[in-house]
């Protein structure tokens, strides 16, 4: 059962669509203004969000949302059609729907983004406070919910330990992996790559947890 958090402040409204939603086999956490509303985040699959609240505003709010849980979809509510308004919605939300509308037409739209992200979260791995999405290539930081962007080697690096996830990489392995040429003893190259990397992807360089140091040996990324 999907994890629906919606949010309208419209009393007869709430109520009816809720009640559409639990017929069809949601589960459905229904807020009439932003007040509370974090705390169903932290299950929710997908949110409905009208723009016209009390208190935060529905951009406000689906921005806020989108920062801190970037792979939840958002589809926005709103009796508004200005393109303007449509335009600021999208710079965050996954889809619009302008009221009235058919609850068939909102459950397709969902279904459409909850399959959307669920290929997503098949290829999602959790390394320490990252989300790393190995196929697209990408990395997230799973505090503020932007992606991180890395350089050619750094990225190299990264993915190539994302493959070998708990094992202890000796340099020579790692050097000539990336480097494609013969590792040399005491050559800092792949030291000095790492700790850039370390600067992008660690919350303190200075205490690495995602890339560990093995003494005398060379490099282990935990998962």
């Amino acid at each position: 059962m999907k994890n629906i958090v919606y949010i309208e402040d419209d009393e007869i409204i709430g109520s009816w669509l809720k009640e559409e939603l639990e017929d069809n086999g949601y589960h459905v956490s229904w807020y009439l203004s932003d007040e509370g509303s974090e705390a169903g985040m932290k299950n929710a699959d997908l949110v409905i969000l009208d723009v016209m609240l009390p208190g935060l505003d529905g951009f406000t709010l689906g921005q806020r949302f989108k920062n801190n849980y970037n792979d939840v979809p958002i589809i926005m509510l709103t009796a508004r059609t200005a393109l303007d308004d449509k335009v600021q919605g999208l710079t965050f939300a996954d889809d619009y729907l302008t009221k009235p509308f058919h609850p068939k037409e909102l459950m397709a739209r969902m279904e459409v983004l909850l399959r959307r992200y669920n290929r997503q979260e098949e290829d999602r791995r959790t390394v320490g406070h990252l989300d790393v999405y190995t196929k697209q290539q990408r990395i997230i930081c799973g505090s503020n919910g932007e992606e991180i962007i890395l350089t050619g080697k750094q990225h190299q690096l990264f993915f190539f330990f994302t493959r070998h996830f708990n094992q202890t990489l000796t340099k020579e392995q790692i050097f000539e992996s990336i480097w494609k040429d013969p590792y040399i003893e005491g050559d800092k190259t792949l030291t000095v790559h790492i700790r850039h990397l370390r600067e992008k992807i660690e919350e303190d360089p200075s205490k690495p947890k995602i890339i560990e140091t093995i003494r005398g040996i060379g490099y282990r990324m935990k998962a």
